[in-house]
């Protein structure tokens, strides 16, 4: 069988990253997996990428170029949206390698224009690490239902008319969805739900896949020696937050820890608890929360990364919305417990009171009231570090996500 991964990049980011790892997971049970990617950061001879200069510096250009259409819509929110219209020659580069099977992932950042996806032969399976390909351009939706009709008076572009872009957008997505029998694979029971309940998926076969990890990789080092390469101290509990611009993002909720651990610091915390954060430089004017905070900077492989969960005693991704973020699976491999609110994705990771603990949507005090519930009792946060890698070694290994799509690849094939 020979599958081909379409993602932006190979391994910058958090859906790329978990689209190599499928890859790599499907070359680990003999399925020829190849891969296609605007940007590679990898030395794999199977994923290929623009080869010359001057075709990375185009690839590269056509994330200005798609969103040129946004700056009819200067008052927007500064999310990503992504409208998808720059052409392409992906189709031909697709011919070439001429596959049985054509499993997309994240393709945005203009790498794929919606209209080529009607042209493509092969039988598609997609993989959702957001929301986008059923919307009318916004990857996370904020509240707004509007994508469970036909978009318009889009609120993250701040618009008021019907016929504005983010239905141009969900109007190009209906034409070339409708040409083409997709099939879907969500990472999460809330995406699942989301696509289910969407106009331009709803009717389609919609599967729940999981991301996986090597689980060789993820897990536990031994503490001490990980907090002495990190520069942490040994005589504090640490909490860990972290992911791709961690302080920038607000979505994954900085500001939201920051309250928490101010809460902690009054309530006593603060010469027991220190924070380390990763995917973000200290910034000019860093943020007091109380206590005392390490910025860890960015990681790009497995095994640094591995060794920063290994050296905490609590992950703290407090999402505003989320699908199934790979910190927490990876945090959770290396016996690390978790705490998020209960949003997205979070409660497939994160049993509460079992492996972590989910606190209530965006109360403050209940997030601070987690962090201090799993580090205050030493027998309990063992019991709970047990029960996160437990976890990971049942659902999110990344064999056990290889032989799924494999499966889903076979079937795909048997009656096309």
């Amino acid at each position: 069988m020979n599958v081909l991964l379409l993602s932006t990049s190979d391994i910058e980011g958090g859906a790329a990253r978990a689209a190599y790892r499928l890859h790599q997971g499907l070359q680990g049970i003999n399925v020829n997996s190849q891969m296609l990617v605007q940007s590679k950061s990898s030395h794999d001879a199977a994923v290929f990428a623009p080869k010359t200069n001057l075709a990375s510096n185009v690839a590269n250009s056509r994330v200005t170029f798609d969103a040129l259409p946004l700056k009819l819509y200067p008052q927007r929110h500064q999310v990503p949206f992504s409208p998808q219209w720059v052409p392409d020659s992906v189709q031909s580069k697709i011919a070439r390698i001429n596959p049985e099977i054509i499993n997309l992932h994240w393709v945005n950042a203009g790498y794929i224009r919606i209209e080529s996806l009607a042209k493509l032969r092969q039988p598609i399976v997609w993989t959702l690490h957001d929301m986008w390909p059923f919307t009318g351009g916004c990857h996370y939706n904020q509240g707004c239902d509007r994508y469970r009709q036909t978009c318009g008076a889009c609120p993250q572009l701040q618009s008021h008319k019907t016929n504005d872009l983010s239905r141009w957008i969900w109007h190009r997505k209906a034409k070339a969805w409708r040409q083409r029998k997709l099939t879907i694979v969500a990472l999460s029971s809330w995406l699942k739900d989301c696509a289910q309940s969407s106009a331009l998926f709803k009717d389609l076969r919609i599967e729940l896949i999981p991301n996986g990890i090597d689980t060789q990789v993820y897990k536990p080092a031994d503490k001490r020696l990980a907090r002495e390469l990190l520069g942490l101290p040994q005589d504090k509990s640490i909490a860990l937050f972290g992911a791709v611009k961690a302080t920038s993002d607000k979505r994954k909720g900085f500001h939201l820890l920051q309250s928490a651990l101010q809460e902690l610091s009054r309530a006593g915390w603060g010469d027991r608890l220190e924070l380390a954060v990763f995917g973000a430089s200290r910034p000019e004017n860093a943020p007091d929360f109380g206590l005392a905070s390490h910025y860890l900077g960015s990681f790009q492989d497995d095994l640094s990364l591995s060794l920063v969960y290994s050296a905490a005693d609590v992950f703290v991704l407090p999402s505003v919305q989320d699908n199934l973020p790979n910190t927490v699976i990876e945090a959770l491999a290396c016996q690390v417990p978790c705490i998020a609110f209960k949003v997205g994705g979070m409660p497939d990771m994160i049993e509460h009171q079992r492996n972590g603990f989910l606190a209530q949507p965006y109360e403050i005090s209940d997030l601070a009231k987690g962090i201090a519930w799993v580090l205050e009792n030493k027998e309990r946060h063992q019991k709970l570090s047990w029960s996160a890698r437990e976890k990971v070694e049942q659902a999110f290994t990344q064999q056990r996500q290889a032989q799924c799509y494999a499966s889903l690849f076979s079937n795909l094939l048997s009656v096309s």
